[in-house]
């Protein structure tokens, strides 16, 4: 009986935690767990980071372990305290903490320079003047073992005498490097003499000026693990290879009390977009997007600032789980979860995006009546808000045809729609301007069509969204769409990366919002359903009595529809 309870919790664990529960009870490390989450601060989280994220302090928390965050910044070329920023807040919108844990790479450069002389002074590493291209021809290939260097056999006074003088700043970046003494025949080419340091004259971020060698990932990492007390190092399958080589350097530490454990999960990568910092880069620092935070880009924070929830991505990344083969993710998931997170939460508001008039003829010119709105019919108790009707209104453009086909339910001339929440209208006439472009519509509307009157009962196939017209509020409305238009854009390898970009990632409409909207506008991060046309955000662009609204998604998925008629 007591197998089968196992067997059954055992069902609701991926394969990550299933080791790692494993491992604890084992008694690995002295019962403890303690993962990291170990960013370059480089460029601004992505989704493909959130899933690591997730995994990462998501296993700690469910086994009552502890979580590191820890920046690897070994590269000052490219490292920059703004994404260190930009870092923490992305972790903690998404819901998770390490508390007093945050940790540098950076912190560890005196016992990392310390275990690099040690294994000079041991025979097991030596400075090489070659070239970087040099290197990479003597490496070999899989099937063909490598060359040794000519300078693999110098003394360890030489080699001690020159990597000193190498942090000294003598030399020349790309002129010498350390590398390791391991095996140039071995069949993983990672242990052909890997490159333990390299030298580089940038100033780095938190020290300054101090060192002018800088490690290298495979060597810094897993002693950065093993210093912090790192029991799990939960990596994506990239770094499978380099698993040996990370055991390797770690053994030149570890003791038979504790050693980390690498453990590789697939990463996450999704369709319509690219998950490469370099080009993500790119289309930044070339303008092609506003920004890291564009609400177009797959960024932890241009999904904030378009509108994604947490719980949303959170949900996504738990629905696609975690395995070790690589896939490609659908986007349209990614949509559901957030539409069904949205739906959950937002407050419903009227908002026509592109408005085309309605006069009602018959209602008393200066009549202001107050109709009762549903907050969000999905939340018990989140009550209701008055709207403002009056004789002129605004409806959507799209909702009006002049010369409509069979089955089209809105507005046409001698045709009658319901006004949400307010009355039955009939189209009487149409006003065009000298060019035939409709300005306005003159309707009639029944009064007695009203909720709670006697004609409201009366069946009408279409209803629409409207505000009126007296008391409409302007705004910018963004609607985002996804940024590229090919499903695969790293698959297509013959074609630039930007040639793919969607004309129609970014539509500029300008709206007009019942007041109940406009006055929410004003409060960050609020997420409102613009009824029949989908879920927004105010953008931080908003300043007081100029409102800007991002589209966080359409109510409907138009891609997915597009390729089943394909």
């Amino acid at each position: 009986m007591e197998e089968e309870v196992k067997n059954e919790e055992a069902k609701g664990l991926n394969f990550v935690e299933q080791l790692v529960k494993e491992d604890l009870e084992a008694g690995k490390n002295g019962g403890r767990l303690n993962t990291r989450f170990p960013p370059e601060p480089n460029g601004y989280l992505h989704i493909g980071h959130a899933k690591a994220i997730c995994m990462d302090f998501g296993v700690a928390e469910k086994f009552g372990g502890t979580c590191n965050l820890r920046f690897d910044d070994t590269n000052p070329v490219k490292e920059d305290v703004e994404y260190v920023d930009s870092i923490r807040e992305d972790i903690h919108w998404l819901g998770f903490d390490w508390g007093d844990r945050e940790y540098y790479a950076s912190d560890y450069f005196p016992q990392l320079f310390d275990l690099a002389v040690r294994m000079i002074k041991e025979g097991k590493a030596y400075v090489d003047d070659q070239t970087s291209e040099q290197i990479a021809a003597q490496k070999g290939t899989p099937t063909t073992p490598g060359q040794n260097s000519p300078y693999r056999d110098r003394s360890v006074e030489e080699n001690l005498d020159l990597f000193t003088r190498m942090n000294a700043g003598e030399f020349e970046e790309g002129s010498r490097v350390l590398r390791a003494k391991i095996d140039m025949a071995s069949s993983n080419m990672h242990f052909r003499d890997p490159i333990m340091y390299r030298i580089i004259k940038t100033p780095h971020h938190r020290t300054g000026t101090t060192w002018k060698v800088y490690p290298m990932y495979d060597f810094a990492h897993g002693q950065s693990d093993y210093f912090e007390g790192v029991t799990h190092s939960i990596c994506t399958l990239e770094f499978v290879p380099h698993r040996p080589l990370y055991e390797h350097f770690v053994k030149e530490l570890a003791d038979e009390s504790y050693c980390p454990r690498q453990i590789e999960f697939n990463r996450l990568n999704l369709t319509y977009t690219v998950m490469s910092k370099r080009k993500l880069l790119q289309l930044v620092k070339e303008g092609l997007v506003a920004g890291w935070d564009d609400p177009r880009m797959p960024t932890i924070s241009g999904m904030r600032r378009r509108g994604y929830t947490p719980q949303s991505i959170r949900n996504f990344i738990d629905t696609i789980g975690y395995t070790k083969y690589e896939a490609l993710n659908s986007v349209s998931l990614l949509e559901h979860a957030v539409r069904d997170d949205l739906n959950r939460i937002a407050t419903r508001v009227m908002a026509v995006v592109n408005p085309v008039k309605v006069v009602l003829t018959n209602y008393p010119e200066g009549l202001v009546e107050e109709v009762e709105m549903e907050n969000n019919p999905e939340q018990e108790g989140s009550g209701t808000h008055s709207m403002p009707f009056s004789r002129e209104l605004y409806i959507e453009r799209e909702d009006f045809m002049e010369n409509p086909p069979k089955k089209f339910f809105r507005l046409a001339p001698g045709q009658e729609v319901r006004l949400k929440g307010a009355y039955i209208i009939k189209c009487e006439e149409v006003v065009k301007d000298a060019d035939g472009n409709i300005t306005e519509l003159r309707c009639t509307y029944d009064p007695e069509s009203r909720s709670g009157m006697p004609g409201a009962s009366r069946k009408v196939k279409g209803t629409l969204h409207w505000v009126s017209a007296g008391h409409a509020v302007d705004a910018e409305v963004r609607l985002y769409d996804r940024l590229f238009e090919v499903e695969n854009p790293a698959a297509e390898t013959e074609r630039d990366f930007r040639e793919m970009l969607n004309p129609q990632s970014l539509i500029i409409a300008n709206a007009k919002l019942e007041p109940f909207a406009a006055a929410l506008g004003e409060k960050p991060g609020e997420k409102l359903q613009f009824q029949r046309i989908g879920y927004f955000t105010p953008d931080y662009d908003t300043k007081p009595g100029a409102l800007v609204f991002n589209r966080t998604i359409a109510l409907k998925d138009s891609w997915e529809k597009a390729k089943a008629k394909n």
